[in-house]
Parts: C-alpha cells; sequence; structure tokens
C-alpha cells in the first residue's frame, strides 16, 4: 500500500480533518513567520572528515603521499573537475582500477555544483566527529558537548516541529548505525524543546541487516481483538511502574495514523529487501551506499520537509588512505544517485533543496600508519581539519556559483542549520530562540 491510498483508508482527508485549524505544539495557530523557498530538504552530513585536499581542491594523491603528484577530481558527480589519469586506485574490481562510471543525469545536466551553489572554504567549529555532527544539528559550537550525551541546545528539527507544526513524519533523521552518540541527535536534552518536537529515527543499516530482519520483520503480530488489549495493558503497567521511578515516558508523538504509515512503509521495505526491489546507487558495496538507498526509499514514501542523512564511510582514513578515497568516491555516487532520484520524482523535482556538508576535515600532515599501498593516513586534530565547504542545489539556490576560496573563507558549519530553517520558514523564531552561533547566517543571505 502507497502512502496516498494509505491517508485515503485511514480517512486522514476526510472534511473534519481539513475543516479543523491546526494548533501547533507552541500552542500558536498556523504559521511560522517565514515563508518556505522550497518545500522539502535534504541535509546530507557528508561525514567521517573530509579532507579538502581529496575534495574541494581536487588533488587526489598529491600532497598527501610521497610519490609524484597525481591530481584529479575523484568526486566528479557532485564537483566540476577532471577526474585522475593516472594511479588509479579509488575504483572497483581488483586494486580499484575501474573508477565508477558518471550517472548518466550528470553527463547530461552537470555536476551538483553547476546546478547550484559552491561554499568551498567553511569553517568547522570542531575536529572531532561528535563535536562537529552537533554543531551541524544545532548550530553552534558546543565545547562542552560531551559523547553519549543529548545535544545541549535545540536541534533543526525540534525547531521544524514546535515552530513550524511540522508533524513527525515530516521530519527525519537516517543514521549510519546505532552504535556510539550519532543516534542520540535527533532531539536535545533542552528542557523547552526535547522529544516532543524530535525527529524519527531510523538506520537502515541495522533495521534492514540480517539481525534487523529476525528481530523486526518476524516479529509477532496481535490479534486486535484477542491479544492486543492485553499487551496494551502491560504496556500501560510498564509504563506506570517505570514512571513511578522518575523515568520520562515522553514520546515523539507519531499520531496513530502515523504509527500505522510507518508500519507499512517498514513492512513494504522488508518486502523489498527480500526481493532486491529496493532502491540503491549502482555501486552498492558500503554502508553509506545502503543508508542513502534507503533515504530515498523513505524520501519517495513520506515525502517528508525535512530529512537529515549521515555517512560515515571515510572516517577509515585514520588507518586507510586507499580506503578512505574509495569512500570518498562512493559517497560521491550514493548522493548523486540521491538527488538523481529526487529530480525523477514529480512531488520532490523543483522542489527540494539539498545541502551537503562536511562535519569536519582532516590533518594537513599524515600518521605514521601505512596502507597496503604504502599510503599514508591522516587523523583530524589540527587547523586544516577545520576546514569544511558546503554544497547546496534546488530551488533555493544560483546555479553554477561558487562562493569563498583558500584565504577567503566566507561561512561556517552553522550556516547549514540556519539555511534549512530558512528555507522551511522558521529563521526568525531560531534566531530568537537564542541558541545558535553568534554571527551564524544562512548561505542563503552570505549569496
Amino acid at each position: 500500500m502507497n502512502r496516498r491510498s494509505f491517508i485515503k483508508k485511514t480517512a486522514l482527508t476526510t472534511a473534519g480533518a481539513l475543516a479543523a485549524p491546526y494548533i501547533l505544539p507552541s500552542g500558536r495557530l498556523f504559521a511560522p513567520t517565514g515563508s518556505r523557498s522550497a518545500q522539502h530538504v535534504v541535509l546530507v552530513m557528508f561525514a567521517g572528515g573530509v579532507r579538502h585536499q581529496e575534495s574541494i581542491d581536487q588533488l587526489y594523491l598529491e600532497g598527501s603521499q610521497v610519490i609524484d603528484p597525481y591530481p584529479g577530481n575523484i568526486m566528479y558527480n557532485l564537483l566540476t573537475g577532471d577526474a585522475p589519469t593516472m594511479k588509479i586506485a579509488y575504483g572497483t574490481g581488483e586494486g580499484g582500477i575501474n573508477p565508477i562510471p558518471m550517472l548518466d543525469y550528470y553527463t547530461t545536466h552537470g555536476s551538483l555544483q553547476s546546478q547550484g551553489t559552491l561554499f568551498s572554504e567553511v569553517r568547522a567549529f570542531s575536529s572531532g566527529h561528535f563535536g562537529g555532527l552537533n554543531s551541524i544539528v544545532q548550530g553552534a559550537d558546543i565545547v562542552g558537548q560531551g559523547l553519549k550525551q543529548r545535544p545541549l541546545n535545540p536541534t533543526i528539527f525540534e525547531y521544524l516541529r514546535r515552530h513550524g507544526g511540522y508533524s513527525a513524519t515530516d521530519v527525519w533523521f537516517v543514521g549510519n548505525g546505532i552504535d556510539g552518540s550519532v543516534p542520540l541527535l535527533n532531539y536535545s536534552a533542552n528542557p523547552e524543546y526535547g522529544i516532543k518536537y524530535g525527529a524519527n529515527f531510523f538506520a537502515p543499516t541495522v533495521t534492514f541487516s540480517e539481525i534487523g530482519q529476525d528481530k523486526f520483520s518476524n516479529a509477532k503480530i496481535y490479534h486486535p481483538e484477542n491479544e492486543l488489549a492485553p499487551m496494551y495493558a502491560l504496556k500501560a503497567f510498564l509504563d506506570n511502574t517505570f514512571a513511578q521511578y522518575g523515568g520520562a515516558l515522553d514520546a515523539i508523538g507519531n499520531t496513530e495514523e502515523e504509527k500505522q504509515l510507518i508500519k507499512t512503509f517498514m513492512n513494504e521495505m522488508y518486502t523489498k529487501v527480500a526481493d532486491g526491489t529496493f532502491l540503491r546507487p549502482p555501486v552498492f558495496d558500503n554502508g553509506d551506499a545502503i543508508t542513502v538507498g534507503f533515504a530515498a526509499e523513505l524520501l519517495k514514501y513520506f515525502k517528508p520537509a525535512f530529512t537529515c542523512v549521515n555517512l560515515n564511510n571515510v572516517d577509515v582514513c585514520h588507518s586507510n588512505f586507499t580506503s578512505y578515497v574509495k569512500a570518498l568516491h562512493r559517497a560521491d555516487h550514493s548522493v548523486a544517485f540521491l538527488w538523481d532520484i529526487i529530480q525523477n520524482d514529480p512531488e520532490l523535482a523543483g522542489n527540494t533543496d539539498i545541502i551537503l556538508i562536511p562535519e569536519c576535515g582532516r590533518n594537513a600532515q599524515p600518521n605514521s600508519i601505512l596502507d597496503a599501498n604504502q599510503w599514508a593516513a591522516y587523523d583530524h586534530s589540527d587547523e586544516n581539519s577545520l576546514r569544511i565547504w558546503s554544497l547546496m542545489a534546488g530551488p533555493s539556490f544560483p546555479q553554477n556559483t561558487v562562493v569563498g576560496s583558500e584565504g577567503n573563507q566566507i561561512g561556517k558549519v552553522s550556516d547549514a542549520m540556519l539555511t534549512a530553517a530558512r528555507i522551511l520558514g522558521v529563521k526568525d523564531e531560531v534566531l530568537g530562540a537564542g541558541y545558535i552561533e553568534g554571527g551564524t547566517y544562512s548561505f542563503i543571505d552570505l549569496l
């Protein structure tokens, strides 16, 4: 069952529902102060620590390894520039000698950079992953933000839901796993916002893994007359007992219709996984590709207002530079595939903005680890690791525009969050809340 038929069958579009005004959770009737410049925003945290040299600077091996210079653009779907011609090791096949071909959409439309706006020299706040990811979703420099700790300040998800009136299934965070602290990013510990304004979190690499298939797709279905009521009674008993011991029982706030919609989506995805028909990039050999494929499925099914997608496979650069450039090449391929899907969906095309931004860069100098190619690895702790970039496209952005350059830094990592807020109409509310980094602007306002 698709989304439209489900909504029809559950009577979400009855005359009564249409006639009743929607009261925002904040208590205000209807609209945020700003108008939307697009109906949908996809924010890709192009994460894992992306060195400026191998991405925007298009140096490939030049300057990073003790060999003759071999420059070139290994992200040619997203960035304008020629691919390397020598020492190819980032593709598929034995030794990575076969670069992944440019997707057909980009051979006819040009790179994503040519379709949109590149801020080529943006400053990160943190050289660490979790601090960097927090600075993206919070729009703030969180010096005291710890691991395994909820964001200290409200996130973009909470701003959109509290001040924009977006429903739970309008706002999604697609994570790359459930290890570490990443699943904590979908709402903050701020008492004025919190879980009731949070995003639905979804980790495809877990949900649709072998263990996920076993635990979720084969879960018992309770009979609505004979079995479901006792299970709800047990849930109520456990909830009340938990509350007596100081537990928090707030929830994201999916309505019953939304819960059923999510269940239907998951069931459809398990069926697609079983028969091999789910969306995926042509080269589908790492976790980022899996994450992006199911993000595309989610976009087509729910048509959410805001979707945040987290990638991280390039983090292998700590110990294996060859695997790093392979992962960077595949991230280009996968994210380009996502934009291709959006442009070929009649409800999303022309109505969706995409924002790509890493959470941090990587060091200027290598560490002491060499991979099988005798190429040196890179950590992230120095000034070079604060050099990042942001690439944006869609109706809110001018085409073929580059802002900033080396030595002319324009923009901060916090600007990505305020850009999404501006596009979806809640920028003034975000600024008025007073939690974001001083001097933060939307990238649109910096043009």
